[in-house]
């Protein structure tokens, strides 16, 4: 291989390896942004409080968790996808298991917030 082909190489490496931190940082900004649909879940049962009826804002604050499981489900999806299509060579990407499973942590644990929501 010649000199200007393995420079050539080392930058189209070097690329995908920035692609694939690229996408892990994406993947880290939605899961903070589904943290933060659920924050505004549990903010709402403080800001409404003793709301009349009870149920709208239960069901509001539901919309957010909602959102927030929808939001983890549609990063670690997105971000699976994106990794199956590239090779990591110097990057070292964390496995689309370990992005599944804590998607899977976060919904559920969200969920479970809005279980505890409904019985307040």
């Amino acid at each position: 291989m010649s000199n200007s082909n393995k420079l050539a190489k080392d930058r189209t490496d070097w690329a995908e390896d920035r692609t694939i931190l690229a996408n892990e940082r994406t993947f880290a900004g939605w899961m903070r942004t589904g943290m933060a649909s659920l924050a505004v879940a549990v903010g709402l049962k403080a800001v409404f409080g003793d709301f009349e009826p009870t149920w709208a804002a239960k069901a509001v604050a539901t919309i957010f968790v909602i959102t927030a499981v929808y939001i983890f489900w549609a990063a670690q999806s997105s971000a699976c996808a994106t990794l199956s299509r590239l090779d990591d060579n110097q990057a070292h990407a964390q496995p689309a298991r370990r992005m599944k499973t804590l998607a899977l942590i976060f919904a559920c644990g969200s969920i479970a917030v809005g279980g505890i929501l409904w019985m307040l």
